[in-house]
C-alpha cells in the first residue's frame, strides 16, 4: 500500500511539472504574439500620422501652385490607397506586408514629386506653415523606421521563440505560425541617378 501511494506522489509531481512546463510555454508564446501585434498597431499609428499631415501639405502647397493639380491630385490618391490598405494583425503574413508596403511606397513616391514641385515655388518654401508640416513630415518619417525596427525585433523574437524545441511542438499544436518582417522593397540596395 505504501508503495502505490508513492508512485502516485512522484506521478502526480511529474505531470504538475510538465503541466507547469506546458502552461508556461504557452502563455509565454501568447504573450509574445500579443507584443507583435501591439508593435503592427504602432507601425500602423505612424504610416496614419503621416497620412494625416498629408492634406494640410496639400493645402499649403495649393495655396502657392493651384496649376500644380496633377501632382496634387496624384498625392491625394496615393494617400488614399495607403489609408486602404489594412493588415489584420493577427494575420500578418509576406503577402499582407508587401500589399501594404507597396501602397505606402506610392505614398512617398508622390510625396517626393510634390517636393520636387515645391522646389519651383521660392515663396512656398519660405512658408512658415510649409516649413513646419515638412519638419513633421521627416520626424514621422524616422518614427516610421524606428518602429519597422521595433516591430522586426519582436516578431524576430517570437519567431526564434516558437521554432526552438520544445516551443516548436506546441506552437504547432496550437497554430503559433511565423509572422513576417518588414524587407527592404526591391531595388532599395541602388542608389538613384542624379541628373543634373
Amino acid at each position: 500500500m505504501k508503495k502505490s501511494v508513492i508512485i502516485w506522489i512522484v506521478i502526480g509531481v511529474v505531470a504538475l511539472i510538465l503541466f507547469s512546463g506546458f502552461r508556461s510555454t504557452y502563455n509565454r508564446m501568447v504573450t509574445m504574439e500579443e507584443a507583435v501585434t501591439a508593435q503592427w498597431s504602432q507601425v500602423e499609428n505612424v504610416y496614419q500620422r503621416r497620412a494625416d499631415l498629408i492634406p494640410n501639405l496639400v493645402a499649403v502647397v495649393k495655396g502657392y501652385a493651384s496649376h500644380e493639380r496633377e501632382t496634387l491630385e496624384g498625392v491625394i490618391n496615393a494617400r488614399s490607397k495607403a489609408t486602404g490598405v489594412n493588415i489584420n494583425a493577427e494575420n500578418i503574413d509576406e503577402n499582407s506586408i508587401q500589399k501594404f508596403e507597396q501602397a505606402q511606397a506610392g505614398l512617398t513616391s508622390a510625396l517626393s514629386r510634390l517636393m520636387v514641385v515645391v522646389e519651383r515655388y521660392p515663396d512656398l518654401k519660405a512658408n512658415q506653415n510649409f516649413r513646419d508640416l515638412q519638419v513633421q513630415l521627416e520626424g514621422t518619417e524616422n518614427r516610421i523606421t524606428n518602429e519597422r525596427k521595433k516591430f522586426n525585433d519582436v516578431t524576430q523574437s517570437y519567431n526564434t521563440y516558437i521554432r526552438n524545441f520544445p516551443q516548436a511542438i506546441y506552437a504547432n499544436m496550437f497554430d503559433f505560425e511565423r509572422k513576417a518582417y518588414f524587407e527592404a522593397t526591391v531595388g532599395a540596395d541602388v542608389a538613384p541617378e542624379i541628373e543634373l
